[in-house]
């Protein structure tokens, strides 16, 4: 019988549909199952649905062999794990935020204050780091309304938009740590979950060269071909195709994303028309 991998998930919420999203992109098709539980059909996958900040301790234990959780969770708390990729989706950060109408003068106003988290151990080494000795007041949920009642002087909690903070009278001062999804594994596994793992990381490194690259097709003059492929390295070296009009030749290639826009004024300087751009569904190096 096949070993399956288990993966641990957040049951609910960004990370979830991200998540799952992610799956998808891998060609992963699971099974609608029970709210805890499902499997997919056509790869050795099971599929736990768990609260992100027990994830790193079900991952730690073996309950799961891998799992997707924040960043700040596997930072929080500091269970045995390894970390085997990065995603790059679910972006935040954890921050420090006071009242509106608060003048802010520096790290050192957080000196002797009370500070309303639920992130106590990020938030101890990053007040140690800055040398500012103030009382944490370890809270969960509802983080933001401490100020307003007098539990806090401050909150220092996950920020995305910051919408949340500005509905509470609040205003993000200090950035502590920037957070996105990690793919975390326990350190213990067996030699065919290991293989089974390393075909699910080929994929998911397939599904993010995918989106961060462009496929790219354009119209260039013959005597203009070296300036332009010169713009356009690809994954080796462009693909060029002569086309029906004498003097021109059709250039397919591949480019970053960060760099679309730059290099397409460049190519339109040098000449390239009928430029062309559409997205990769995968991408294997």
């Amino acid at each position: 019988m096949q070993d399956v991998l288990k993966i641990a998930i957040q049951k609910s919420g960004r990370l979830n549909e991200k998540s799952m999203e992610l799956m998808k992109e891998c060609g992963i098709k699971i099974n609608n199952g029970g709210k805890l539980k499902s499997t997919a059909s056509n790869f050795p996958l099971e599929i736990f649905y768990l609260r992100d900040d027990d994830i790193p301790q079900y991952v730690a234990e073996g309950v799961a062999d891998i799992g997707l959780v924040g960043e700040n969770e596997y930072l929080e708390k500091q269970q045995p794990v390894e970390i085997v990729n990065r995603t790059g989706f679910s972006k935040c950060r954890l921050s420090l935020a006071i009242k509106r109408e608060e003048e802010y003068t520096g790290l050192s106003w957080f000196s002797g204050k009370k500070i309303a988290t639920s992130y106590p151990v990020i938030l101890k080494k990053f007040l140690e780091k800055n040398d500012i000795k103030a009382t944490i007041e370890e809270i969960s949920g509802s983080v933001e309304i401490a100020p307003s009642i007098g539990l806090a002087d401050a909150v220092f909690d996950i920020v995305s938009t910051g919408s949340t903070l500005l509905a509470n009278g609040l205003k993000e001062v200090e950035v502590a740590l920037r957070s996105e999804a990690l793919l975390i594994a326990n350190t213990m596994l067996s030699s065919d979950k290991k293989e089974i793992l390393q075909k699910l990381l080929f994929r998911i490194e397939a599904a993010k060269s995918a989106k961060q690259n462009k496929y790219i097709l354009l119209n260039a003059p013959n005597q203009k071909l070296d300036q332009i492929i010169e713009l356009l390295p690809g994954m080796k070296s462009p693909t060029v195709l002569p086309l029906a009009t004498a003097g021109w030749s059709s250039v397919h290639s591949v480019i970053k994303e960060d760099d679309f826009w730059d290099v397409i004024d460049q190519l339109k300087e040098k000449g390239a028309e009928g430029i062309l751009v559409c997205p990769i569904e995968k991408m294997i190096v």
